[in-house]
């Protein structure tokens, strides 16, 4: 599993969890237009379905996608055949992409195991916090701030649920890190080669 990228330069690497949503991901994505930062998203499948054209918006913007299963389910609480089925109905709807997210970052040894036999599978080293409502808008920025560092692998929510913390912490994260001479960065999405069964 990928907790972090080793970078040469002051490099971060935002990432957005749960998308593609009606004026959350929009709003992400005019934020990062206004500071010519690159993201990854990692995508729920049935978003992709219902909300296709703001997926193709991201894309278009030269951002990079990874797999968040169909229905975002907990592999901690799913059978592995049904876990992967879902990863590969969310993949039919991907771009060639080998990056994976397990929702909640929950998922069994021998579901990892054999996932990442065709994808690579993305932690993170700054978990906002912006999905909890028991976090103010200005403890997710103070905290996601002081966490980040250059080669972070930071997440952020795209989702109605953190909308309230991540629509007041994101621009200011990224007018903070700008200011501190880093860029944002897009993770590669490789070759996905063979899908995910």
């Amino acid at each position: 599993m990928t907790w972090r990228i080793p970078s040469s330069e002051p490099t971060i690497y935002l990432t957005f969890d749960d998308g593609p949503i009606p004026e959350a991901t929009e709003f992400v994505l005019q934020e990062l237009a206004n500071f010519e930062a690159k993201a990854t998203f990692f995508c729920i499948g049935d978003n992709i379905r219902k909300h296709p054209s703001i997926f193709q918006q991201l894309l278009a913007q030269g951002h990079s996608v990874g797999n968040h299963t169909f229905n975002h389910l907990k592999g901690w609480n799913t059978d592995d055949e049904t876990y992967f089925a879902n990863v590969a109905q969310c993949q039919d709807l991907l771009p060639p992409t080998r990056l994976f997210r397990p929702p909640y970052g929950r998922i069994r040894k021998r579901q990892a195991a054999y996932l990442k036999e065709h994808h690579q599978l993305i932690m993170w080293d700054v978990l906002t916090g912006d999905y909890s409502p028991s976090l103010k808008p200005e403890q997710v920025l103070r905290g996601t701030t002081k966490a980040c560092e250059s080669g972070s692998l930071v997440v952020f929510h795209d989702s109605i649920k953190a909308w309230k913390n991540m629509s007041y912490a994101l621009p200011r994260t990224l007018d903070y890190l700008a200011e501190r001479n880093f860029k944002f960065a897009a993770l590669p999405m490789g070759n996905a080669e063979g899908g995910s069964r």
